[in-house]
């Protein structure tokens, strides 16, 4: 008679504990905590293609909120990475090749 009470509580607990929220719950409530961040940090790959070439990046963003962000893209293949940086001043863009950024008030 344990053995069925115990199992039968088992199964209540592993029932209650499965609900349902599928893909679009999670999408929302994603979207919801990403607009309430106050910062956040993405690294992620980027592919580009352009014709028969194609591009790998190394790609890190990092956001604060006011719209401070800082954006470095990095090129798999030859090391060439690029910043982009938006503070109270403006934006900056800095690439490998030039050691002076280059600021770009929009």
């Amino acid at each position: 008679m344990k053995k069925i009470l115990l199992l039968f509580f088992f199964s209540i607990f592993l029932f209650t504990g499965c609900g349902k929220y599928s893909e679009e719950d999670v999408v929302r409530d994603f979207g919801k905590k990403i607009d309430n961040a106050k910062a956040y940090y993405v690294e992620g790959s980027l592919e580009l293609v352009n014709n028969d070439d194609v591009y790998h990046y190394d790609v890190e963003v990092a956001y604060k909120d006011d719209n401070y962000y800082r954006v470095s893209l990095t090129n798999t293949s030859n090391e060439h990475t690029q910043v982009i940086l938006k503070n109270d001043d403006g934006v900056y863009v800095q690439t490998h090749e030039s050691t002076q950024q280059k600021n770009l008030i929009v």
